[in-house]
């Protein structure tokens, strides 16, 4: 595998709308992007076709077999791509509300026990468990995870899982720590001592870092927001196992027994997975000589990481003449300078700067960022640290090592 050049880069970058400016602001660099990546201009063309299409599916005419041509397609494309066995993907109205919904009916349908999960993940899981959990009679328990590393291992896991453990929920990458955790070694904990648990994985941060190995997991659900990994806001993506499948879900009386999608989809926005899907086995062949398509998909997804991990390295260790973050006397880094769980993404502060000060700061010199503040979305890693914020800095593999000079340069001045 060859890494991500610079003249491959320019041609990834030439891939992506907006990819150094704001509309409104003007030229920017995007750190941003665990809020949100940048979108392919191949998934904004197709959004506006079939923005236009008056069509629905299920009717006898071209136009609407179409239409089921195209969300069978993008099925197929993310089977690939998530190396998917069985089961079966569908879209929501967003990752949040997917999350829910596959945790509810998990709950609901796995008799009493526990309910088992993290102080690591996002409130989607946390709150969905904490809700239905109580509805279903069962108990929610939280492992800790490490406020020093900020992430959790398979070791805490197996430390907290019981034999009466019904349903567990695991995030693949924190948006906050931007640690990534062992899913594979997690889930088999887990399956270890309760085999029957059904395993609820959202993977909303971790998508566009590229690499999803469902075969290899052996979980039960799997959830992504498509915004987050080069496609557009409006909907979810959710994979579910046969198991999961057949559990009692709301549906239509006398409707298919195995449909999880509430009405009629947006086609478009089935359509934009497979611009993603395209985009990512084009990488693939850049980077590898690769035929197989899946073996393309794992090509990219390895090229994703090696280039973010040598934007974090940079923006760490420093690049060029430029410090890095590590000898900022005032920055800290949440998670530790070298740590291998890192995915393209670095929350800091400042001593004697609040976080908010710092991402304006950052901004009026044209450099996207975002606070986390210690609320309901970030109190979770925050307060264990006696944090009321973080500066979240987020890079995906188009983003370049001149804009990490760009930030250090800034930084030097913030944190002087």
């Amino acid at each position: 595998m060859t890494q991500i050049t610079p003249a491959l880069l320019l041609e990834i970058r030439s891939r992506f709308a907006q990819v150094d400016h704001c509309p409104v602001q003007g030229p920017r660099v995007f750190f941003e992007n665990a809020g949100g990546a940048l979108t392919l201009n191949s998934v904004v063309e197709t959004s506006a076709k079939y923005a236009a299409i008056p069509d629905n599916q299920g009717r006898d005419n071209p136009g609407s077999r179409e239409l089921v041509r195209v969300i069978d397609k993008a099925k197929d494309d993310m089977r690939v791509f998530m190396n998917a066995p069985g089961g079966q993907f569908f879209v929501g109205e967003s990752g949040t509300e997917l999350t829910f919904r596959l945790i509810m009916n998990a709950c609901l349908g796995a008799g009493p026990g526990v309910v088992l999960g993290t102080t690591l993940e996002h409130p989607a899981s946390r709150s969905a468990c904490d809700r239905w959990a109580r509805v279903a009679g069962q108990r929610h328990v939280l492992v800790a995870h490490d406020d020093a590393t900020g992430t959790v291992t398979a070791d805490a896991y197996a430390a907290a899982v019981t034999p009466d453990t019904v349903v567990a929920t695991i995030v693949h990458t924190s948006p906050v720590t931007g640690m990534g955790v062992d899913l594979e070694g997690i889930a088999a904990a887990i399956r270890a001592v309760a085999p029957e648990a059904y395993i609820i994985v959202d993977g909303i941060q971790h998508a566009a870092h590229g690499r999803i190995d469902l075969a290899a997991y052996g979980v039960d659900g799997y959830v992504i927001s498509p915004y987050k990994m080069f496609s557009r806001h409006g909907y979810g993506l959710a994979w579910i196992s046969d198991r999961l499948t057949r559990l009692p879900h709301n549906g239509l009386l006398n409707g298919p027994a195995d449909n999880w999608e509430m009405g009629t989809r947006d086609t478009g926005s089935y359509a934009t997975l497979t611009d993603v899907a395209d985009y990512l086995e084009w990488l693939g062949a850049q980077v590898s000589d690769a035929t197989d398509r899946r073996a393309r998909f794992e090509a990219a997804g390895a090229a994703i990481h090696a280039q973010e991990k040598a934007l974090t390295d940079a923006m760490i260790h420093g690049t060029g003449n430029l410090a890095g973050l590590k000898d900022m006397a005032k920055v800290h880094i949440i998670g530790g300078t070298d740590n291998p769980a890192r995915e393209g993404l670095v929350s800091l502060w400042v001593e004697g700067v609040a976080s908010a000060e710092v991402v304006a700061q950052l901004n009026a010199q044209g450099i996207r960022t975002h606070v986390r503040k210690a609320d309901h979305y970030s109190n979770n890693i925050l307060d264990p640290l006696g944090l009321d914020s973080c500066v979240r800095v987020s890079m995906c593999h188009y983003n370049s090592v001149h804009e990490v000079a760009q930030f250090l340069a800034a930084m030097k001045g913030i944190a002087a």
